[in-house]
């Protein structure tokens, strides 16, 4: 199913496309309920790459910017489709997936605040062979593809910010490779969730065992079994479709090495990047110096 959109204009008009499934419907009531709804609209510069963006080109772009909610569990983009817009999520996470002809898949990737969707578009394609799936609801702005190819053929700061992400998604999808091919799940669980943690506010990620599972491409008694385990040692606590982590540092010395290596990778390109920006502008531009993948 394709994801359930609701676009907000400059102009403040509401449209919907797509339809719901009945868990679908059951978050946007949730939401609905906490009143995350009637929230303002949410500033584009919560994502980290429209952040860090020089104040004329983040200028330039953000009329062009549209405010989307994303619905957990619907596809966001289909394998081998055209990308129509790049996405840059500020409270929602888009797991980037690969499936074999046989069904069986995995995720690679997850982007949250701190990147995009649509990295084809940055370097020169027009579609990939990945499915990029919402994991957790929230809100996204979106980018025409027309216009992200644009920024790309200027060669400015939104390019070289997006190839940073690109060596960082990179990095991440080599070490979830290995991580799923060599790590205990229990270990392999950690590691997910605390970089699902590391995208979202507070320290409870709204997700069933089944999707872990899928995601990990693991079987779902493995993931009871390794949850009951960290439950078990008081590090979460788990009710269904709710993770609360109860001891993020117990977590991550429980969670492989895998976490930590992504997460100083991820370090190091951004403050390098942040460097040669301050570097080509004498610093006069107020550039983020957090992480990447934002610290807690």
């Amino acid at each position: 199913m394709r994801a359930d959109i609701r676009n907000t204009n400059s102009t403040g008009h509401t449209s919907r496309s797509g339809s719901l499934s009945a868990a679908q419907t059951e978050w946007r009531y949730q939401q609905q309920r906490g009143g995350m709804m009637g929230l303002p609209i949410h500033d584009p510069r919560q994502n980290q790459i429209l952040a860090a963006l020089p104040a004329r080109d983040y200028a330039r772009l953000v009329g062009e910017l549209e405010r989307v909610t994303l619905v957990p569990g619907t596809l966001l983009h289909a394998p081998g489709a055209p990308f129509e817009f790049a996405y840059f999520p500020t409270t929602a996470i888009v797991a980037l997936i690969l499936a074999n002809d046989s069904g069986a898949s995995a995720e690679l990737a997850m982007t949250g605040k701190d990147g995009l969707v649509g990295i084809p578009l940055v370097l020169g394609g027009v579609s990939t062979r990945f499915a990029m799936t919402v994991q957790s609801g929230g809100e996204a702005w979106r980018l025409p593809a027309e216009v992200m190819c644009r920024e790309r053929d200027r060669g400015g700061s939104l390019q070289r910010l997006s190839l940073c992400y690109a060596e960082a998604l990179m990095t991440q999808m080599a070490h979830s490779i290995v991580c799923n091919r060599h790590h205990l799940v229990d270990r392999q669980l950690c590691r997910w969730l605390l970089s699902s943690l590391d995208l979202l506010p507070g320290n409870q990620v709204d997700v069933t065992q089944e999707v872990i599972a899928h995601m990990l491409g693991v079987r779902r008694e493995a993931v009871t079994e390794a949850a009951g385990k960290l439950q078990a040692e008081g590090l979460i606590r788990y009710r269904r479709g709710h993770i609360t982590v109860n001891d993020r540092a117990g977590l991550e010395a429980r969670a492989c090495e895998c976490y930590r290596a992504v997460r100083a990778e991820c370090d190091r390109l951004f403050e390098a990047q942040a460097a040669s920006k301050c570097s080509s502008i004498n610093c006069t531009l107020d550039t983020p110096r957090n992480s990447l993948m934002p610290r807690r």
